[in-house]
């Protein structure tokens, strides 16, 4: 058998060092988990938020700061949603669009000039050869 390289060495090292930390992460020791501490639960209870809901015919009291947190979601919304409607189109599409337009007006009073110019020429050549 060849003796071994350095770089075959180093990455055997690494491979092993590797596998070892994999182990760990994912949770197949047995022992304290790395996530949660002493006290934790390990299972959810199956509420929303971990909480219990209140005895019947009561309503869940609101926090302190969860009426400012709505007021103030429901603001940006509104805000949000009128701002974003009623700003300018300045796309270079829009733009685009717009020149063309114009451009096609022009085009079209130049043509109908055009034409109105060449009915009089004709209707005053008619005039004068009768």
């Amino acid at each position: 058998m060849p003796p071994p390289t350095p770089l075959s060495s180093a990455s055997a090292a690494l491979r092993r060092r590797l596998q070892q930390s994999l182990r760990t992460r994912g949770g197949a020791e047995s022992g304290p988990s790395r996530w949660t501490s002493p006290g934790h639960e390990e299972r959810p209870k199956g509420y929303l938020f971990n909480r219990t809901p209140p005895p019947p015919g009561q309503a869940r009291k609101w926090e302190d700061w969860e009426l400012p947190c709505y007021v103030t979601s429901f603001l940006t919304i509104v805000i949000l949603g009128v701002g974003l409607n009623a700003k300018p189109d300045l796309t270079i599409e829009t733009w685009a669009h717009e020149k063309a337009l114009e451009r096609l007006k022009i085009e079209n009073s130049l043509a109908a000039a055009a034409t109105t110019n060449n009915n009089n020429d004709e209707s005053s050549s008619s005039d004068e050869s009768d």
